[in-house]
């Protein structure tokens, strides 16, 4: 056996595991049992594979054979593509949609995923190698926790403080708090949503995170994680029954209103509270810079 073949198979199953611990089917149901699991574990081997013969590579001085690095950039550049069409086809079907902006975020975490494993399995054999299995065990664990850092974005309730209020109607129209949602003119209408309806008020805890929840993708994706946890009151062509978030535009606040089938009040703070902020839709107004005065 040649002398690279137990840090390249450890550095493959180094690699391999990472991609299953960072595989995670929560209660958004993706990516699905037990197929979509199967394609991205097997993306995933490939990519250690990719990753662990690198460094035996660059030791023998097989310099050609790291082109198929670049290989593994176009391929799981497809894997995005693959995730961007499979949730768009998908999303006409939902009750309440994802949003673009949240399927692109999905998209591009399995993308990165798939290099964070060519990072991990490469650490892994390099340790291997440089050192002994012991130490290829230690590059191992510190490129999973590396990995699980870079994996873990942020979530909304570092940027906002979430409060619960009654949904109530003057007149036609349904306002959350001071923030007017919808006009419901139909009593029959009016009487289910009392009944089932939830009302959440997001207050921004800085400039930038004012202009973050603003984006309609970041608004979308709220309210599809609490429609996805708690059930949804509506049908198609109810449009009266249509989960909504809108602005206070005097203060930046976001007033959310939800219809969920299970009206559990602490349990949708905490689903509210765990939506992840979306990378595209985060904005840093703090940080525009200005070369000179205004009049």
């Amino acid at each position: 056996m040649s002398e690279y073949t137990y840090p390249i198979l450890f550095g493959l199953a180094a690699g391999t595991l990472t991609r299953i611990y960072m595989l995670r089917t929560d209660y958004r149901q993706y990516p699905t049992y037990l197929h979509g699991k199967i394609i991205h574990i097997a993306l995933g081997f490939i990519a250690a594979g990719l990753g662990t013969v690198a460094i035996p590579s660059i030791m023998e001085e097989e310099f050609t054979a790291i082109t198929f690095l670049t290989l593994a950039a176009s391929q799981f550049r497809e894997v995005r593509n693959m995730e961007r069409n499979t949730l768009t086809e998908l999303d006409s079907y939902e009750m309440v949609p994802r949003g673009k902006t949240y399927i692109e975020g999905v998209a591009i975490a399995f993308e990165s995923r798939n290099y964070l494993v060519i990072f991990t399995s490469l650490l892994s054999t390099l340790g291997y190698l440089v050192f002994n299995i012991w130490g290829g065990l230690a590059a191992a664990i510190l490129a999973i926790l590396i990995s699980k850092k870079l994996m873990s974005g942020g979530r909304l309730k570092d940027i906002v403080d979430v409060e619960f209020v009654e949904p109530r109607f003057d007149g036609a129209g349904l306002y959350v708090d001071n923030i007017y949602i919808m006009n419901i003119g139909l009593p029959v209408r009016q009487e289910e949503v009392l009944r089932y309806g939830m009302g959440f008020i997001l207050k921004p805890k800085n400039f930038n995170a004012r202009s973050t929840i603003a984006n309609l993708g970041q608004r979308q994706a709220i309210l599809h994680d609490v429609s996805t946890a708690l059930g949804v009151y509506r049908d198609s062509g109810t449009p009266a029954l249509v989960p909504l978030a809108k602005r206070d535009l005097d203060d930046g606040r976001v007033g959310v209103f939800v219809l969920p089938q299970e009206k559990d009040i602490n349990k949708a703070l905490k689903v509210i509270q765990a939506v992840p902020t979306l990378e595209n839709a985060i904005r840093m107004p703090s940080e525009q810079q200005t070369n000179g005065k205004g009049s």
